[in-house]
């Protein structure tokens, strides 16, 4: 560069020299000429310079599409973890679910199995999964097992809230030695119900005093449930109490969201405050839950409202949103969707609305929302909702390729066989129109079968 600027600097020299030495009546050409050729030896700068610039530019915009990159591929890993993490956790519930399942059908075999596969796991239920463990090798007469998986549990867990059931068990399969396990334990559950029924109709507190036993005992989780059920049924001051010391922890967890989901379908307005004091003081998930499902049952949209805004927890959140959905609580639901500004939260509000058949919310989002992920979600209920004539409407006069595709979608999760058909013949686009032929396709509609026909006959 410096090179280039010094022959430029030299040449230009040399004609302003030559200017002076040459007649006057050339002098006004001459300068003309010097004039052009420094103009000339100064363009390729400018040239140099411009390009320099666009380098600049396009290394920043791939610095800038690199970095995007990375942001995306970090998201990706992140989400793939999440999903990991998430089937793991179903895969636990399943199991845990499995092996309760089991147990109430006494195949006590495969409930072992179950819960020794979410033992070793090592999620959050393994401590359960080892109590029920050793409930069922007890029941199969493996008292040692039985023995030996009570002991992993006080070790591993000392301060579980199962440990108490553990040691409960520990004291039956202790005094059982030498003595064949009952086999028939369930018929022998049906009868104490019956007697605690009347117990409790005819001398409340010493039903009480019987059902805290039960419940306190080794007892069949379908009996302990029953028991739960018994006494809410009662309504009496005693059970009320009763269910309120269950619900705010004082056995394990399984009878806690019993306790939490009968106080929801019985307790009434007596059980509010339990339930506030259970949410507050609670750590586990799987109870608060409890708590909003109870909520839900009694109607309580002020609870589920509050939770729904105040909640930190993403997932305890979105379970608040939903069921304020299924309470009918559009008023709540629109308040939620003004405050929220996130994508994620209004999509999840979105939902609700739908759950709470509110189509006129449907419409406004699916015509007016800025945001093309919450225009498709509404465009995708109103399908499920059956609003062809609002779809069309939006198809008619949508820009944008992949929201036209969404109402496609709508149509055939709606089952709108005739709208795929009217589409079909109408549109312009080929790929549109062959969307719309391939969803026709996969239904089961005369109408959309006579259409492909006459295709075919073309």
């Amino acid at each position: 560069m410096r090179i280039v600027d010094g022959v430029r600097k030299s040449v230009i020299a040399g004609l302003i020299v030559g200017l002076t030495m040459v007649p006057a009546s050339f002098a006004k050409p001459f300068e003309l000429t010097v004039n052009f050729v420094s103009a000339a030896m100064q363009e390729p700068n400018a040239v140099i310079e411009q390009e320099s610039e666009q380098d600049r530019k396009e290394r920043e915009q791939e610095a800038r599409e690199r970095e995007q990159e990375k942001r995306e591929e970090a998201r990706e890993r992140e989400q793939e973890k999440k999903d990991r993490e998430q089937e793991r956790l179903e895969r636990m519930q399943e199991l845990y679910d499995d092996g309760r399942e089991a147990l109430d059908d006494e195949k006590y075999q495969a409930a072992e199995q179950k819960y020794a596969e979410l033992a070793k796991m090592n999620g959050p239920q393994t401590d359960a999964a080892l109590y029920w463990k050793a409930y069922a090798e007890n029941r199969q007469g493996k008292r040692a097992a039985s023995l030996a998986t009570v002991a992993e549990l006080k070790r591993r867990y000392p301060q579980s809230r199962w440990k108490r059931d553990g040691e409960a068990l520990e004291i039956e399969v202790n005094q059982s030695q030498g003595r064949p396990v009952n086999p028939e334990v369930q018929s022998d559950c049906e009868l104490k119900m019956l007697a605690l029924q009347g117990l409790m109709n005819n001398d409340p507190a010493r039903g009480i005093l019987a059902a805290s036993n039960i419940l306190n005992g080794t007892y069949p989780p379908k009996c302990k449930s029953r028991v739960l059920f018994v006494v809410a049924q009662n309504g009496s001051n005693e059970a009320m109490e009763l269910l309120g010391k269950i619900a705010q922890g004082q056995s394990n967890p399984e009878l806690q969201r019993k306790a939490v989901e009968q106080l929801g379908i019985f307790g009434g307005n007596r059980a509010e405050n339990i339930l506030v004091t259970v949410y507050t003081n609670s750590g586990d998930a799987g109870v608060k839950r409890a708590v909003i499902q109870s909520y839900m049952v009694s109607g309580n949209r002020e609870k589920l409202f509050q939770l729904a805004k105040g909640e930190k927890d993403d997932s305890l959140k979105r379970d608040a949103i939903q069921k304020l959905g299924l309470t009918g609580g559009t008023s709540e639901l629109q308040q939620l969707y003004q405050a929220n500004a996130s994508t994620e939260a209004r999509r999840e509000i979105l939902q609700a609305f739908f759950l709470a058949g509110d189509s006129e919310k449907m419409v406004q989002a699916a015509n007016g929302e800025k945001d093309p992920e919450l225009r498709r979600a509404a465009i995708n209920n109103l399908g499920l909702m059956g609003h062809s004539d609002v779809l069309l409407s939006i198809y008619a006069k949508e820009t944008d390729r992949s929201l036209k595709e969404a109402v496609l979608n709508a149509y055939f999760i709606g089952g709108n066989a005739h709208a795929l058909v009217v589409t079909a013949k109408s549109e312009k686009d080929p790929e549109l129109r062959k969307r719309a032929i391939e969803k026709l396709s996969l239904m089961n509609s005369k109408e959309g079968s006579e259409y492909l026909m006459e295709l075919l006959n073309k």
